[in-house]
């Protein structure tokens, strides 16, 4: 199996729902469970934008040689700002793992996609393409670029406390303590 440790886990700013304009988007770099770096840059709201600030978050660091695979908590940050995962995994050759605690209610994310956010046709196809959600351990996960058994080691070798791996729970805390002054919730 291929060594998979180095991973790099990105998650959005907290934002309040009137926000209008640019989020911060931070990328935690963790061998295994440890932390190694710290990215950031910002993505637009409901933009479309999240995939090639993550590549180009990846690609301009001294990281890029030591990431083995992205992790995201969900398949949108900062609102609907879907991020490409297909086209992550190619521009970076390495696997793109898609975290949720939960199955997504994939009727009510299209309604509220079509309902209220430019572009939601493109959107919702990135969602759809993104592949089928299916319980891997204690999470739900899309996945590309990544069998599912090398899926479950990657996530049992990355994950510390609960259920989501470290890079995740890291850069939720990071964004949610640098933006509000205070981390709060579960990543």
């Amino acid at each position: 199996m291929r060594r998979l440790t180095n991973v790099i886990g990105f998650d959005d700013a907290p934002f309040g729902k009137d926000h209008r304009g640019d989020i911060l988007l931070i990328g935690a770099v963790c061998s295994r469970t440890r932390l190694d770096g710290v990215v950031s840059g910002m993505i637009r709201r409901d933009g479309a934008n999240s995939t090639d600030r993550m590549i180009e978050l990846i690609q301009g660091t001294q990281f890029r040689e030591h990431v083995r695979a992205v992790l995201l908590q969900g398949i949108a940050v900062g609102g609907f700002n879907v991020v490409d995962v297909r086209r992550l995994h190619e521009v970076l050759e390495v696997p793109v793992v898609v975290v949720a605690r939960r199955r997504p209610d994939f009727v009510s994310i299209r309604r509220a996609l079509t309902s209220r956010v430019r572009g939601a046709d493109r959107k919702w196809a990135l969602i759809r393409a993104a592949g089928e959600i299916e319980r891997i351990g204690d999470v739900c996960v899309q996945r590309v670029g990544i069998e599912r058994d090398e899926t479950l080691a990657l996530l049992r070798a990355t994950t510390l406390h609960g259920h989501i791996p470290e890079a995740l729970r890291l850069a939720h805390i990071i964004a949610g303590g640098v933006t509000t002054g205070k981390s709060r919730g579960r990543a």
